[in-house]
């Protein structure tokens, strides 16, 4: 791609989801739903859904561990079967949880002429509707795996988590015929540490409430913090 067609490419705004744009994580809020629906066996799962959120805070679960205990909540039902569900899950659950100073913020990036991308490690079939809701077309997430149709309980691909959001992106801006030089002049935000290896990658690494390891490395490295206001 010429000098001139990367020149007139608009910046990447790149958005993490979970404790970043949303005051609560997709996934953790996803199960407590569908306990609370009677989708899911309460008494069998709380423990693993605790767990499993305390280890992803923490570094010390795999990305593959992470990603495939959520899909399995998908399992044995077809994407439109979920659709739905995941329907009153973005009504009654994430919508409340979007504060409007992360509204304004993605608004600031759609007014100054920016590509907005939403890339979160939760899978697609999770955050379709909640990039829809916040008008962001482009969504680089977690794929689950199909078969005859339904959700099979496993990822497919790379997952887009820790170094996956970097080769994800890459892979998208081929995919969208965007010079990969976009990728260094991005600007990005997330919360988690878990997020270093796509915030070292870009221009503008922007830590939003960040987590304990996170601020550490942004303060070292004198990466700018944002704390957005939120509710209770």
């Amino acid at each position: 791609m010429s000098d001139a067609i990367a020149a007139s490419a608009p910046r990447l705004a790149l958005f993490d989801l979970d404790h970043t744009l949303l005051s609560g994580d997709t996934d953790v809020l996803w199960c407590e739903y569908l306990m609370q629906q009677g989708l899911l066996d309460s008494a069998a799962f709380a423990s693993r859904n605790a767990d499993m959120a305390m280890r992803y805070a923490d570094a010390s679960v795999t990305a593959r561990e992470f990603c495939d205990f959520y899909a399995s909540t998908l399992a044995g039902r077809s994407i439109a079967e979920w659709r739905p569900v995941c329907e009153r899950f973005l009504r009654d659950i994430v919508v409340p949880l979007i504060p409007a100073a992360a509204r304004a913020l993605v608004e600031s990036h759609r007014q100054q002429g920016d590509r907005l991308v939403l890339t979160t490690a939760t899978n697609r079939v999770l955050t379709e509707l909640t990039a829809r809701h916040l008008g962001i077309a482009d969504l680089i997430a977690t794929e689950v795996e199909l078969n005859s149709g339904r959700c099979t309980g496993r990822t497919l691909g790379t997952l887009n988590m820790r170094e996956g959001k970097v080769t994800r992106l890459q892979s998208w801006l081929v995919e969208q015929g965007l010079p990969a030089s976009l990728l260094a002049g991005a600007i990005f935000y997330s919360d988690s540490a878990n997020d270093l290896p796509l915030l070292r990658a870009v221009a503008e690494p922007v830590v939003v409430d960040p987590d304990e390891r996170l601020l550490a490395v942004a303060q070292a490295l004198q990466w700018r913090v944002l704390r957005l206001a939120r509710r209770g």
